[in-house]
């Protein structure tokens, strides 16, 4: 063949050939063999649409009807339908064994084809439908010691480990419903009391065995992560006690490596640090579990990146301040101060104050919870020596003004310098306390007339707050009512709000460097009281208060210590 017969060449095409020859005849043969080839195909496309169209037409009129049948047979079923039985105990009895029966199946399914998911793929589907039925349990509490009279705690509880993530999910959403704090506060007698012990207990011991593949798993162990911290929050509002057996079995070390995975942020971390900040508050063990964890330290790595740099997003700044949070609650603790020291702290909380970010204010925060006390000693000295005076007057000098995004007022960022400052005044020895000192007699003692403006502001605050309870007071009286120990309570808490902590530690600061030998320090003080019309027997009156008191939650011999020491320093003021 030459080259003009290979490009003119066309195959046999059989009976389909004949069609397209037909077709071309019937058109003409004035267009060329490319023209005719193109209409050949053309042809034989609307040939074989119609061919196919005809098929398709008629299957989906039959799908049609079917459609149609199903729809009736609903409708008509629907409108036959009776109304719900009523949840009781033969019905939810009845569901609990149903359960148990399509979760044995599927567990023995999955055991007998682990490689052949088409046959346990509908006992897993009957299996949760059932999981869903049973969300009616949820609400009747009443019924909740069926659980445990039947044996299907252990059941439910196994469900936590099963291979199907989904199935993971339906049992955690079912657990948290049924764990709901406001319902057992309602039915907490008798069985209901029981039932929530055997779940509580369980789910201590199996929740938190989670696979480490979940951990890749981001985009559904969101929910998992978010029902997680359901459940936690109901465990540690309701018992507390549990949250310290559920952070020892392996809770704690999960959160701690969900939080330092290096991974960019995501919802599961902002839970994870929601749940670690509700695990240790007010809870001395599992903040030396975190400690000894050297969950310090973890918490110090995730927070340095808010160093320099603010949060993107809301999402992202609610888990700084869970991390802060954690981090001031750890710091409650003696020996995590150490760790703190060790892992350098101080350093970062001081390079923030420095950065002016929106991590100023916590940081601010965590420097007040890491010096009060005497415990915080050690840090008080380390704050000096790495020029911490130097940031932290500037903020004593001047309150910011752009707060709004960190969610802190005035008042609070006052009182937390002022604290940090009494804490140096009252820790610091030798050399550090006289570096402290000189930076009162800086420029002309401008550090002692601020200090004197706070305290008439907070002075002035706290006397309106006084007027006005006076004046509830007297109504009370005249009504008839009785002032008991929880009002009194109550109306110095008020107080406190008002601003009488901010003002006690002022008082304080004041008493403190007036006895500090420094004459200059103790004139100005007199010099400025006297002028703007106070009265040094106010704040006398203020810090026997304060003294009355001080140490709560301390050793009878430490509270006794400080009140004589806080006195002496009254008596010569």
């Amino acid at each position: 063949m030459d080259v003009g017969e290979l490009l003119s060449y066309q195959p046999d095409r059989g009976a389909k050939r004949l069609r397209e020859e037909d077709g071309g005849a019937a058109g003409g043969e004035e267009d060329s063999r490319g023209g005719k080839q193109q209409r050949g195909l053309s042809v034989r496309h609307r040939e074989a649409a119609g061919i196919e169209g005809g098929f398709d037409t008629r299957e989906t009129e039959e799908l049609s009807g079917d459609r149609k049948k199903i729809l009736e047979k609903l409708m008509d079923q629907d409108g036959e339908e009776p109304e719900a039985e009523p949840v009781d105990e033969s019905s939810v009895k009845k569901m609990i064994l149903t359960f148990e029966k399509r979760s044995y199946k599927n567990q023995e399914l999955r055991i007998k084809f682990p490689d052949n998911p088409e046959k346990f793929m509908e006992s897993e589907l009957d299996l949760n439908d059932i999981i869903q039925e049973m969300h009616v349990i949820a609400t009747m509490p009443d019924l909740y010691h069926l659980l445990v009279e039947l044996n299907s705690v252990h059941s439910l509880l196994g469900l936590l480990r099963h291979v199907n993530l989904g199935i993971r999910i339906q049992m955690t959403d079912f657990l948290s419903e049924d764990m709901d704090v406001d319902s057992f506060h309602c039915h907490l007698v008798g069985n209901q009391t029981l039932a929530f012990n055997a779940l509580s207990i369980q789910v201590r011991e199996g929740h938190f065995s989670i696979a480490e593949t979940d951990i890749k798993r981001v985009s559904v162990d969101v929910s998992y992560c978010l029902l997680s911290s359901a459940i936690i929050e109901n465990m540690a509002e309701f018992r507390p006690g549990l949250c310290t057996e559920a952070a020892q079995q392996g809770l704690m070390q999960w959160l701690l490596k969900r939080i330092k995975a290096k991974m960019p942020f995501d919802a599961n971390k902002l839970y994870c640090s929601e749940i670690l900040a509700i695990l240790l508050q007010n809870n001395d063990n599992t903040r030396e579990l975190l400690g000894e964890m050297d969950g310090i330290d973890v918490l110090l790595q995730q927070l340095s990146v808010f160093k320099r740099h603010n949060p993107s997003t809301a999402e992202e700044q609610e888990m700084m301040e869970n991390l802060f949070d954690a981090l001031c609650s750890c710091l409650m603790l003696p020996a995590n101060r150490d760790r703190f020291l060790r892992g350098e702290g101080l350093q970062l909380m001081n390079l923030m104050l420095r950065e002016k970010k929106m991590s100023r204010t916590s940081a601010l925060k965590v420097l007040d919870h890491g010096m009060i006390g005497p415990e915080g000693a050690d840090n008080c000295h380390k704050f000096v020596d790495i020029l911490g005076l130097r940031t932290i007057f500037p903020l004593f000098m001047k309150t910011p003004k752009k707060m709004k995004k960190t969610r802190a007022s005035e008042k609070e960022h006052e009182e937390h310098v002022c604290s940090i400052i009494a804490s140096m005044l009252r820790n610091l020895k030798s050399q550090q306390r006289s570096r402290l000192l000189n930076k009162f007699t800086e420029n002309d003692c401008e550090k002692v007339d601020r200090l004197m403006e706070l305290h008439f502001k907070y002075l002035e605050a706290v006397q309106q707050a006084d007027k006005r309870i006076e004046g509830e007071k007297h109504e009370m009286v005249r009504r008839g009512e009785i002032l008991d120990d929880s009002m009194e309570d109550e109306f110095y808490l008020r107080r406190l709000d008002a601003g009488l902590f901010v003002l006690q530690l002022i008082c304080y600061i004041m008493v403190e460097i007036s006895n500090s030998g420094i004459s200059q320090l103790q004139q100005r003080v007199h010099q400025i009281l006297n002028l703007r019309g106070g009265s040094v027997k106010v704040v006398r009156h203020i810090m026997r208060e304060y003294a009355e008191s001080i140490g709560d939650g301390k050793s009878d011999e430490f509270k006794e210590a400080e009140r004589k020491r806080i006195m002496d320093l009254v008596d010569s003021f």
